[in-house]
């Protein structure tokens, strides 16, 4: 019912157009996810002004976690949708949930790879945890002025910090004390040390 459907999805009467627009999924018109996603984080990494070298290092590196399809690389064609992490399906039960079952398999290899910088939103970093912690950065963003750790605009920042590892000379780095110089570069960071073994790596970003 439409009822349950703006429950699920956390919507209100005014947005049914969101429902119905996901019940044509199947048949509607695709675009590669970078172009597909918006917010202040895509509008600070600008991938569209990228140069051909660090446009290739995007399609290389950037993985985006999905509420809907669970993970997409940016040059993954996507129809438009309307759904979040912490949304709870009919069926499904909680997104996050139901994606921890399934990302393991396909992404913990990737995460065996080199070092992973996460750029996560708390929702979203519930859906798969990289299988190597001391070789995981998670990205964290407090404000220069209070201390005070922040919350909308870390999004902000965090698309910063990606595309300056994206656009930055110099080889990738390899380890979270290498992640941390790189983004020093341009940003007063401070990187902390795992409380326990299955924690990762905190780089906290002064804004």
């Amino acid at each position: 019912s439409p009822e349950a459907s703006r429950k699920a999805l956390a919507i209100s009467a005014s947005q049914d157009s969101e429902i119905q627009r996901n019940a044509e999924l199947r048949s509607a018109p695709t675009m590669p996810a970078i172009d597909r996603y918006t917010g202040v984080l895509y509008d600070a990494l600008d991938l569209a002004s990228l140069d051909a070298p660090a446009r290739s290092r995007a399609t290389r590196w950037l993985l985006v976690i999905s509420a809907l399809w669970g993970a997409v690389r940016i040059t993954d064609r996507i129809p438009a949708y309307r759904v979040s992490m912490g949304n709870e399906l009919p069926g499904i039960g909680p997104l996050a949930t139901f994606w921890k079952q399934h990302l393991r398999a396909a992404l913990d290899p990737l995460g065996h790879q080199g070092v992973v910088v996460d750029c996560r939103s708390a929702a979203y970093q519930k859906a798969w945890s990289p299988p190597v912690p001391q070789r995981t950065v998670h990205i964290s963003v407090t404000d220069a002025a209070t201390g005070a750790t922040v919350s909308h605009m870390a999004k902000h920042t965090r698309g910063l910090v990606a595309r300056h590892l994206l656009t930055r000379s110099g080889k990738a780095p390899t380890s979270p004390q290498r992640i941390a110089e790189a983004v020093a570069e341009r940003f007063d960071v401070t990187l902390a040390e795992p409380p326990r073994a299955s924690a990762p790596w905190t780089l906290t970003v002064l804004h």
